[in-house]
């Protein structure tokens, strides 16, 4: 956890809190041998603050494509609005390294995590799709995405609700991986499922087939 910070009192460092932010929420991909550039040190994140600051604005820190508040995933690892304005702070003050080496934290270490296992009859979705039966959805799978492919896919319930599902936006690839709902969601029969382009594939979980 990065502790509360008090703008103006004490410079943002990387060695105090920076360096915190990006071992707990992104370290686990952007590392040597991670899927992604390193950004274990304050060396190789200098050249690419940048880049950073424009990921943070654009809400695609880390880069898993997905819009944080649309849908919520148990495991979401976007960054708090705090942290996006710790980050920016930062960076908009020269990003300093800070002199105190001795509040630089230990480097984390990494296992691989357990494999993520698909139930074999996921529901495809390309374009538009009506459910003929109730559904119990766990989450949902980009399998076949345009790279930087922008898509809001939502689920029009028989009532006339919406149901926000997932908002994939400037998709990677890259990091392909299951958007797994912290509450499964339940879909009656004639539920749409909208948002999804024809040249596209998005995979609905379900839930009840674990």
């Amino acid at each position: 956890m990065v502790a509360a910070h008090n703008i103006g009192v004490t410079p943002i460092t990387w060695n105090r809190e920076i360096s915190r932010l990006i071992y707990d929420k992104c370290a686990s991909c952007h590392r040597p041998e991670g899927s992604a550039f390193s950004l274990m040190t304050y060396r190789d994140v200098q050249p690419r603050v940048t880049e950073i600051k424009a990921a943070v604005l654009s809400r695609q820190m880390p880069p898993w494509g997905a819009i944080k508040g649309f849908g919520d995933f148990r495991n979401d690892q976007a960054l708090t609005p705090e942290q996006i304005e710790l980050l920016v702070d930062w960076i908009q003050n020269d990003a300093p390294r800070g002199n105190n080496r001795q509040a630089l934290p230990p480097e984390p270490r990494f296992t691989e995590p357990a494999a993520y296992a698909l139930p074999s009859h996921v529901v495809p979705v390309s374009g538009n799709l009506s459910l003929q039966q109730p559904m119990l959805v766990d989450g949902l799978m980009p399998r076949k995405v345009a790279p930087g492919q922008s898509m809001r896919i939502t689920a029009l319930l028989p009532n006339g609700a919406v149901e926000p599902l997932l908002w994939l936006h400037g998709y990677d690839s890259r990091f392909s991986h299951p958007f797994l709902f912290r509450k499964s969601i339940r879909l009656p029969a004639g539920t749409v499922i909208r948002g999804v382009s024809r040249d596209d594939v998005i995979e609905l979980i379900p839930a009840d087939s674990k």
